[in-house]
């Protein structure tokens, strides 16, 4: 009979990088070593450490000072076990390894702390292993299925709304049209939020193809209001209508082919300009919105969802990602998360108060 509940385990954070990663790091460890006595192992640089055996035992005092922390003091990479590329570029699959390492640590199970590619990742490696795994969803894209948030968004949509309120006063001192590029390459949740809460007067996002010619009509529009300036926040995904992607096709396309490493948000700035005879200035925020220390919503929502981790290892339940919901949290089969993306819904009620407030998205 195997064992009824975790008596050590491991902890690791993959994928990019955002707030909040410590303050899980720190929930969970505080938790399962305090509450639970349960030892806790850090892997360094995600499934990378795994494969090559890069860990430390926890100690209380490595938990001390880091909840307000951005980043995360293990590390992390986007490396995948059973893709993974050696020093002369071949690709080989490290999944046995990665377990067999997991077993050497003495680990009764692995927490991963990663977004969409965390969770397939773990889910392949409970699959073709057997190892146990919990998950945890962080990623400022706020787009993992299953969890009502996900934690590093609030901190990302501060910065970005604060970026926003600083670009109003110099776009109406210059009667300009100032684009945003914010970061979402496949879904909308942060450039919708921050649009709204920074009062953007349109906001475009990969879920709805605009018409450049729609926005530009809105800037005249405010212009001939008297309104001297526009605000444009722009997802790094958006894209015009007739080069829409289904969401079974931005699931899979690569950077290149949505056109991020153009920036459609310098594509945006020079077709408004050159349609409305407006000035037009293109801020890019980039990885900004993913540093420094989360917001106190992302520290207590990693703390409660880490600590639920806690319990849960100590009640021997594994197989699930850790899910926020209400004020609460849920434990959800990663077999009903992994390979799935929570897109905007285009009913959804944060679209629906765009559309009453005046702001454009760019379809009609």
């Amino acid at each position: 009979m195997g064992k009824t509940r975790a008596n050590r385990i491991g902890i690791l954070t993959a994928g990019g990088d955002c707030p909040g990663l410590n303050a899980a790091i720190r929930g969970v460890g505080k938790a399962a070593m305090g509450t639970y006595g349960i030892k806790v192992v850090g892997i360094y640089d995600g499934f990378l450490g795994l494969i090559e055996h890069n860990f430390r035992q926890f100690e209380w005092e490595d938990l001390s000072g880091i909840l307000s922390r951005g980043g995360t003091i293990l590390r992390t990479s986007r490396v995948k076990p059973h893709k993974f590329e050696t020093d002369d570029g071949k690709v080989v699959d490290m999944t046995d390894v990665a377990a067999e390492h997991y077993h050497e640590m003495g680990l009764d199970c692995l927490v991963c702390l990663g977004g969409g590619g965390t969770q397939k990742n773990a889910l392949q490696l409970t699959q073709k292993t057997g190892i146990r795994v919990i998950t945890l969803p962080k990623t400022i894209d706020n787009d993992i299925a299953g969890t009502d948030v996900c934690f590093g968004f609030d901190t990302a949509t501060s910065i970005a709304t604060e970026a926003i309120d600083r670009l109003h006063s110099t776009a109406d001192s210059h009667r300009r049209i100032m684009v945003v590029e914010i970061m979402g390459n496949r879904v909308g949740w942060l450039a919708l939020a921050a649009g709204v809460a920074g009062g953007a007067d349109a906001i475009l996002i990969p879920e709805i193809p605009y018409d450049i010619e729609a926005v530009a009509e809105a800037v005249r529009a405010r212009d001939r209001r008297g309104s001297r300036f526009s605000i444009v926040a722009v997802a790094e995904g958006a894209r015009p209508q007739g080069e829409e992607l289904t969401n079974d096709q931005l699931g899979k396309a690569p950077p290149d082919v949505l056109g991020i490493q153009h920036h459609v948000g310098t594509t945006v700035a020079r077709q408004l300009q050159e349609l409305t005879g407006i000035e037009s200035r293109v801020t890019v925020l980039g990885h900004v919105q993913r540093g420094g220390p989360p917001t106190p919503n992302d520290r207590l929502l990693a703390t409660n969802l880490g600590t639920a981790a806690a319990e849960l290892l100590a009640k021997g339940k594994w197989g699930t990602m850790v899910a926020s919901k209400g004020q609460g949290w849920r434990a959800v089969p990663l077999e009903d998360v992994a390979g799935k993306r929570r897109y905007v819904e285009l009913d959804h009620p944060l679209v629906s108060s765009a559309r009453r407030i005046g702001a454009c998205l760019g379809d009609e």
